[in-house]
């Protein structure tokens, strides 16, 4: 007998090994010793292989105490889902459909319920609190996706660009402020500056919303 903790088991070896863009049904039926057919009893298609592994992950995720300052609460929470995401980027990249709200489960909903509520909150409606919503997922998915695609071996197509070489062919006349920025970018731009850049756009979200409809 293969049990689902078997099956989820056998799956995050398989990605942590080739990605979960290699990840079949096939390849993981035969990393359990089962047949194809066996395990289609239990998953019905990859992609609801790699829900159940985020399920699976969002469960075991502890939650954070939540505070009771509107703002400070949807900061919160959308740190966690950052922080959580952050370990596992590749379940950022599943995720990145609009929509997924509804099949993540309710550990994930919590704290999409908690930023929800702390925009409707803090003076918006329901309406403008799913843009408040969206607007951070956007935001937090984007940095998740850049950092850990940086942190990768960079395309064969792509020479990486040294330091000093930063900028050094663009015309000063052009691009002045970039040109005098030189290699600084790479430090300035490799900095974590997520939570700041969370706060400041929480803020302005909230104001925008409460000041005039999305």
């Amino acid at each position: 007998m293969t049990s689902r903790a078997q099956i989820l088991a056998a799956a995050r070896r398989l990605i942590d090994r080739d990605g979960w863009e290699k990840l079949t049904v096939r390849q993981l039926a035969a990393e359990l010793g089962v047949g194809t057919t066996t395990l289609y009893h239990h998953v019905r298609s990859k992609q609801d292989l790699l829900l159940l592994l985020i399920r699976e992950y969002a469960d075991r995720v502890p939650l954070p105490d939540l505070p009771s300052d509107p703002r400070e609460r949807i900061v919160v929470a959308t740190a966690a889902i950052h922080d959580a995401l952050a370990a596992w980027p590749w379940a950022a990249e599943i995720l990145t459909a609009d929509g997924f709200v509804v099949r993540v489960g309710d550990s994930a909903l919590r704290l999409v319920e908690a930023i929800v509520e702390g925009a409707v909150a803090g003076g918006c409606t329901p309406a403008q609190a799913v843009y408040v919503f969206r607007s951070l997922w956007y935001y937090t998915v984007g940095e998740i996706l850049v950092r850990a695609r940086s942190a990768g071996r960079p395309p064969e197509d792509v020479r990486p660009v040294d330091r000093d070489d930063f900028f050094a062919d663009l015309s000063t006349t052009r691009f002045p402020h970039l040109t005098s920025l030189g290699g600084e970018w790479v430090t300035l731009s490799a900095r974590d500056t997520y939570l700041q850049g969370l706060r400041a756009f929480v803020d302005g979200l909230l104001a925008r919303a409460t000041s005039t409809t999305p």
